[in-house]
């Protein structure tokens, strides 16, 4: 004897089974910034048409930011820790510190007075002193000649992410203005 089922009862078993099917899609995921500590990071925008270039170790890196303020360095009290991407502080090294760049990125940073330049890996956060934009290790402070001094008007020219095993783009350091940077406009 065939079992007849009534219209009401077959919606019934239904209609659980196809909310259950429309809620197996792919899974939400909070948005990166709702689980982070501190300010969230900054994505690096995209070069605009016709920005800036600059010659890293071979590769022609665009610009895809400016930023000018004031610096300063950080050094002993970290060698040795843990940055905020999971890299051990080298004051020796050429890094930085910034509140919103991608981490790990690329950056040319360039004394304001001075003209001189270096590029550095931009693998940690802070500075947390209002008024400051981005934090130097040592060894980026002494090439642009600032250790005594502890600050200096800079502008900050983004170059995007840095590959983590590409540490030889951080190692050049490019002197005064008519330094030969190569630089494509």
């Amino acid at each position: 004897m065939p079992v007849r089922l009534s219209a009401a009862l077959l919606s019934a078993s239904i209609l659980p089974v196809c909310l259950l099917t429309a809620c197996a899609g792919a899974p939400v995921e909070a948005p990166l910034d709702t689980v982070r500590a501190g300010p969230p990071p900054a994505r690096t925008p995209a070069p605009a048409p016709g920005a800036d270039r600059v010659k890293v170790e071979g590769d022609w890196l665009a610009v895809r930011g400016v930023e000018e303020g004031t610096a300063s360095w950080y050094g002993p009290g970290f060698h040795g820790r843990l940055t905020a991407n999971g890299e051990i502080f080298d004051q020796d090294a050429l890094s930085a510190a910034h509140l919103t760049l991608d981490l790990p990125s690329l950056a040319r940073v360039t004394r304001l007075d001075t003209g001189d330049s270096v590029i550095v890996r931009v693998n940690d956060r802070g500075p947390y002193i209002d008024g400051r934009i981005i934090d130097l290790s040592r060894a980026a402070a002494e090439a642009l000649d600032f250790v005594e001094e502890g600050l200096a008007e800079v502008r900050i020219e983004v170059l995007g992410p840095a590959d983590r095993e590409d540490r030889a783009a951080v190692s050049r350091i490019v002197r005064g203005p008519g330094a030969r940077v190569s630089a494509q406009r």
